[in-house]
């Protein structure tokens, strides 16, 4: 299968989405490595820059919708990739002078999370705008093999970094990668398409609640949101209960535990870059049911960590299953959600999305954080490895083909859920 070409507007796209994917990998965890190092913050403050500040920026993030759906998109994104920019560049300057402190580091973390949650929903609206309906997929694959190889590569290169030139270095790489991102996104060109008209006779705040009505009122979207809510947190649950475990009671090196994260982020690039294919062969339908159910039974798995290379065995081959799946999962995933909602509810829902995951995510992690704290962690993780299990149930089901009256032929194809047209 030769190499599809999106055309250069994509290209512009997809080149600001690396230098900022490959920057924000090299800062990754940066604020509470700083708060560590430099501010000598403990672990309630650690925990409040790393759950609070994002649940914040979420909550600013809701009256956004309205004011990024029906505006031009990319503007948006050029904005507020200069947001996070800015804020990101204000803790180096501060370290600079002495000045940095605890509450800084806080507001930042509420506006870079803020300014991603509106970027990713302008985003997702341009790209549907930009590229033509039978290559969303292959444009979301492209968008999602860049995401996992910034994830595999950023974070060790950000840990030698940070080594080597001090605790600040990656926020300042992280925040000129912003920069360049949005001189990427003005080289774009072209005119872009006129945004949505706001409705009359409403107030500024009355549509806030639109994409969440649109995404519960759609039976497939409100099964795939539900899913995801559950799938993403519970998953992302295991992270502090697996820095716990293999750190402190398992004693694996640090180089290690890196290792055991990063290497199967690669799994990332053959997931994603297989999804169109995928797709084509057996249908969207069927990479719901299957690839979705398969990103989920392998969590139990990390119960059997034991210490030694058995167990950085075992987390790198659990990972890498889970990895793979999700990444060939979230392309499709992305692209059925842009293509069943209605371009005037695009950033709404997109936004919608977005601060539902974060808040899942959130709850779950403190809920999982208590739990390990009564029992163990690996109690913690049998008990996520268990309740991941039955969420398959909530995919939607393939609909049921009306059987043929007697002596008729055979009907035209009935569309699946999947179908390129939905």
């Amino acid at each position: 299968m030769g190499r599809r070409a999106l055309g250069r507007q994509f290209g512009w796209l997809w080149a600001s989405y690396a230098v900022s994917a490959y920057g924000s990998g090299l800062g990754f965890g940066a604020l509470p490595l700083i708060a560590v190092l430099v501010l000598h913050a403990g672990p309630a403050e650690v925990s409040v820059l790393s759950a609070v500040g994002p649940a914040v920026g979420a909550l600013v993030a809701v009256p956004l919708a309205p004011r990024v759906e029906f505006r031009r998109k990319r503007p948006v994104m050029v904005a507020t990739d200069l947001v996070r920019c800015a804020a990101m560049a204000s803790v180096p300057a501060a370290y600079a002078f002495g000045l940095l402190g605890f509450v800084q580091l806080l507001l930042v973390s509420v506006l870079v999370a803020a300014a991603r949650i509106a970027f990713n929903a302008a985003s997702g609206a341009h790209l549907k705008a930009l590229v033509r309906p039978e290559d969303l997929l292959v444009a979301n694959s492209r968008l999602e093999s860049t995401n996992w190889s910034s994830i595999a590569v950023g974070p060790p290169l950000g840990g030698a970094a940070i080594g080597l030139f001090g605790p600040v270095a990656t926020v300042l790489a992280d925040a000129v990668s912003y920069l360049l991102s949005a001189l990427g996104l003005a080289a774009i060109g072209g005119r872009e398409a006129p945004p949505p008209a706001a409705p009359p006779g409403r107030g500024r705040t009355a549509g806030l609640l639109d994409g969440w009505r649109h995404l519960l009122g759609d039976p497939e979207l409100r099964a795939l949101y539900l899913n995801n809510l559950l799938v993403s947190g519970l998953i992302m649950a295991t992270e502090p209960l697996l820095a716990v475990l293999l750190l402190r009671q398992l004693a694996f090196p640090p180089w290690q535990y890196a290792l055991a994260f990063a290497a199967p982020c690669l799994g990332g690039l053959l997931g994603s870059r297989l999804a169109p294919r995928v797709v084509a062969r057996y249908g969207r339908p069927a990479v719901f049911r299957t690839v979705g159910t398969l990103r989920a039974v392998w969590l139990i798995g990390l119960v059997l960590v034991r210490p030694g290379l058995p167990g950085l065995l075992t987390v790198i081959a659990v990972e890498l299953a889970i990895v793979v799946n999700m990444s060939l999962y979230t392309p499709v995933l992305a692209t059925h959600r842009l293509e069943r909602t209605p371009t005037h509810l695009l950033a709404r829902t997109l936004t919608a999305w977005s601060i539902g995951q974060q808040a899942a995510i959130a709850g779950l992690t403190a809920l999982a954080g208590l739990l390990a704290h009564a029992t163990t962690p690996r109690t913690a993780l049998a008990v996520i490895g268990l309740l991941v299990l039955p969420t398959p149930l909530l995919l939607p089901r393939p609909a049921r083909t009306p059987a043929a009256a007697p002596g008729a032929g055979p009907g035209p194809a009935v569309r699946g859920a999947g179908s390129e047209s939905a």
